[in-house]
């Protein structure tokens, strides 16, 4: 069992770090105000800063929102590096900047440290059922190194390929998810208005070329209204700028995934940052001035 050092309980990370301590692991955090109670309960330490943790761990686990929270954790005063002893596996499961990935694992190995950038899909639920996706971005010998700790938290663990391409695997996914949700959204809103029964229209759509996670999971929260994250809107937005930053870089038009920025936005705006990701429907019943099953 490795000492690993977990910075980032919030949502995903809380669940995640419990899986941890369950499989045997040794684990110390950052001091963030009050540690969950059950982590506690677990065993898990808190020490001062980033460094203090790094100086007592094997593994360092960060994942925390953004780009420049990474930066912060690893590099700023207090941080990882400071306290980085060589041959520290340092793994990254925040959705963070491609490029910038690919800058940290620079900075990591040149620290004599083994850098593995790993975001995760599955949401809040994924995380408390320990069968996250995760796509890695690493050396071979740091996949190997990894993925031991990784199955820990996810059923699905792709190697997919150097550093950063993990990100690129996880803005891809983004993606994807987003107009996904956005036409699932759609779809119901159609039903709707058009005077069908919302919950049996999902049921058969389920049984077809419809069929998805998504449909199944966040249409029964569009159905029932449930809007409580799950995954944030503020974190999915973050999450496209990422989107549509690489693909200015790359001269590559992502229509649809702007559109659905727009409408994330349009959440942001009647104040719904905090609304699951689902609550994209909200935006276009604005638009529509009519509520899915009303």
């Amino acid at each position: 069992m490795s000492k690993i050092g977990f910075i980032g309980l919030g949502i995903m990370g809380r669940p995640m770090a419990g899986h941890l301590l369950d499989a045997g692991h040794e684990l110390a955090t950052v001091k963030r105000g009050t540690l969950d109670a059950t982590l506690a309960e677990k065993g898990m330490r808190e020490l001062d800063n980033p460094r203090a943790v790094a100086e007592q761990a094997e593994v360092v686990i960060t994942m925390v929102p953004d780009t420049p929270d990474v930066e912060q954790v690893l590099f700023g005063e207090g941080g990882v590096i400071e306290g980085l002893k060589p041959g520290t596996l340092v793994i990254d499961m925040s959705s963070i900047a491609p490029i910038a990935t690919q800058g940290f694992a620079k900075r990591i190995h040149e620290a004599g440290g083994e850098y593995v950038d790993a975001p995760v899909s599955g949401g809040e639920g994924g995380a408390i059922n320990a069968v996250l996706t995760i796509m890695v971005g690493a050396t071979e010998e740091g996949f190997a190194r990894a993925k031991p700790i990784l199955e820990v938290m996810g059923k699905t663990i792709t190697h997919i390929g150097g550093h950063g391409a993990g990100q690129t695997c996880k803005v891809a996914n983004q993606i994807v998810v987003a107009l996904t949700i956005e036409a699932v959204a759609e779809g119901l809103l159609f039903a709707s208005k058009a005077g069908a029964d919302v919950a049996k229209v999902r049921e058969s759509l389920l049984g077809g070329l419809a069929q998805s996670k998504i449909l199944d999971v966040h249409g029964e929260r569009m159905i029932k209204r449930t809007f409580d994250p799950g995954f944030k809107v503020k974190l999915h937005q973050k999450d496209l700028n990422l989107a549509l930053e690489g693909a200015r870089s790359l001269n590559l038009a992502l229509p649809g995934t702007a559109n659905a920025q727009q409408l994330f936005q349009a959440c942001v705006a009647h104040g719904g940052e905090d609304w699951d990701h689902a609550g994209i429907l909200r935006a276009l019943e604005s638009l529509a001035g009519h509520e899915v099953g009303c």
